[in-house]
């Protein structure tokens, strides 16, 4: 059904698209220079096909309009399940988090020391901290 639809719904913008370009100025300077539409076609030709042009662009536009509606009303609901991780993030308090947390795994010798004296300096920031708070 959905394919369909795209189907359709592509096919009515490329449509919309052709005649849309096959429309006549009524002014510009295409008119200034060729001397317009009627002087090739005919005053009667020349109006007729614009009457006809029109019609055409204004039903395959509401039908567009249409089509983009019903895909829009049937399309599955997918919101919930993506955003689920960040949920899950924003759940974890601030004070859990850490930078040992958060940080990869060292992948050599020099990365995990890098690391480990970064856990030790966080170590002695709160215990600095909870110094303070007690006097």
């Amino acid at each position: 059904m959905n394919t369909v639809l795209g189907i359709i719904l592509l096919v009515c913008a490329v449509f919309l698209i052709v005649v849309v370009l096959l429309q006549d100025n009524k002014s510009g300077l295409s008119t200034t220079v060729g001397g317009g539409a009627d002087t090739f076609y005919g005053k009667n030709k020349g109006a007729a096909k614009d009457q006809m042009l029109s019609k055409i662009t204004m039903w395959v536009a509401i039908v567009f309009a249409v089509v983009v509606l019903v895909i829009y009303i049937i399309q599955p609901d997918t919101t919930t399940d993506t955003d689920k991780w960040i949920d899950d993030y924003l759940k974890k308090s601030d004070a859990e988090t850490t930078i040992a947390d958060t940080a990869p795994a060292p992948s050599n010798a020099v990365d995990a020391a890098i690391t480990e004296a970064v856990t030790e300096a966080e170590a002695e920031v709160a215990a600095d901290a909870a110094a303070d708070a007690q006097g």
